[in-house]
């Protein structure tokens, strides 16, 4: 059974395409089912195994879900973190947190982007020759 369906995960994809659509910045969001590992350390082994790490100005924003587990993170590269107020990332969790807690995964997803969003939007405001650096769409994963 798939975690999203397909109009799930446009709405995803859109909600990453409208948050990126005022910034340089980017995001992606990462699934899979478990988690064995410490959550933060998941999260940041995919956060460079999808090359978020590579951006021009540092300001990737990466939101990991397992869903199966219940887990989940959002961490940001070193130029995001370095200009985020220092609660940033951890609002960000309650607020996704509040929704997953009512069983609203998507909507705890898309809640979390939009909060990167403004934040990319507000310190990395888009640039006329600014390009999308990465995918828009859903990774998912299979744990390795």
């Amino acid at each position: 059974m798939a975690v999203f369906t397909e109009d799930e995960q446009q709405r995803i994809q859109k909600a990453v395409a409208a948050a990126e659509k005022n910034t340089s910045g980017e995001i992606r969001v990462c699934v899979e089912k478990t988690c064995s590992d410490n959550t933060l350390d998941r999260a940041a082994k995919y956060f460079t195994q999808l090359g978020m790490d590579k951006t021009k100005l540092r300001n990737g924003v990466l939101i990991y879900v397992a869903t199966v587990d219940r887990k989940f993170a959002i961490i940001g590269d070193a130029g995001i973190n370095q200009v985020v107020p220092a609660d940033f990332w951890d609002s960000t969790k309650e607020d996704m947190l509040s929704c997953f807690k009512y069983g609203n995964l998507l909507e705890g997803i898309i809640t979390g982007i939009a909060k990167a969003g403004e934040q990319l939007k507000k310190y990395f405001p888009h640039a006329l020759d600014d390009k999308n650096e990465l995918p828009d769409d859903i990774a998912f994963m299979d744990g390795n």
